[in-house]
């Protein structure tokens, strides 16, 4: 399919993209997204999931907390992520002050295919490729199947981050054998474990280490075998039930 590729360079940090403009592949010129400036807003309006600018560059709020001493001035005490580098900090803003707002978007690219050590990203809608680079991909790259829908961070017409989704369904391709069902005591196994998987108490019971055919390897209960569907959290890496 024809389309608009664009190469992304990015940072040596996971998943994030370096600061250094686009290497586009056509002769059209690159067709990022731009949005309006946004307007400050004060630290007061700080909750979790804020982006903000700071010193130039966006970062995520990841905690906060609003202090008011009984002396002195209130506070807003904070844990930042910087999108550019990854660096975490913590950083204390005075209550009420003003507080530059990062112009963050996503706009949702479909994993279309890898092409040698580059993940080809597609929008759907204009069919323009983004291409990033496999060792900055980093550990997400484990989670990726080909027309798997994800959100690329735009900040200033740069991508600086890409989110998968936080459940993906994978199946296992390889693992230990299950508990037989063959004899009565091995029914009543089966059958207590399809009852705890659904409470998700398989954990008290044991389990055992399975590769997904994205080359993810994860922990699952005893009864799960080759071939079987499961759901996976992205965020943690866990296993949640069979899909």
């Amino acid at each position: 399919m024809a389309g608009t590729a664009t190469t992304v360079n990015l940072s040596s940090a996971p998943y994030l993209l370096r600061r250094s403009s686009f290497t586009t592949l056509s002769s059209k010129p690159s067709a990022l997204p731009m949005r309006p400036r946004i307007y400050a807003f004060s630290s007061n309006d700080i909750k979790v999931g804020s982006n903000i600018e700071v010193d130039g560059a966006p970062w995520r709020v990841l905690e906060f907390l609003h202090v008011k001493p009984g002396k002195g001035a209130a506070f807003v005490r904070t844990k930042l992520r910087n999108y550019m580098s990854g660096t975490t900090v913590e950083r204390t803003f005075r209550a009420g002050i003003t507080v530059e707002e990062a112009d963050v978007f996503k706009e949702t690219k479909q994993f279309t295919y890898k092409d040698g050590s580059m993940f080809v990203f597609m929008d759907l809608t204009t069919f323009e490729e983004v291409r990033l680079n496999e060792t900055d991909v980093g550990d997400k790259k484990k989670w990726l199947k080909e027309g798997m829908d994800c959100n690329l961070l735009f900040w200033k017409g740069k991508i600086i981050d890409f989110e998968v989704p936080i459940t993906v369904q994978l199946t296992v391709v390889d693992v230990d054998p299950g508990l037989k069902g063959d004899t009565a005591s091995g029914i009543v196994i089966l059958l207590l474990y399809e009852i705890l998987d659904c409470l998700s108490f398989w954990y008290s019971w044991g389990s055992k280490p399975a590769t997904l055919d994205t080359g993810a390897v994860v922990n699952v209960p005893l009864f799960v075998n080759i071939g079987d569907e499961i759901l996976v959290d992205t965020r943690t890496g866990q296993y949640m039930t069979r899909a």
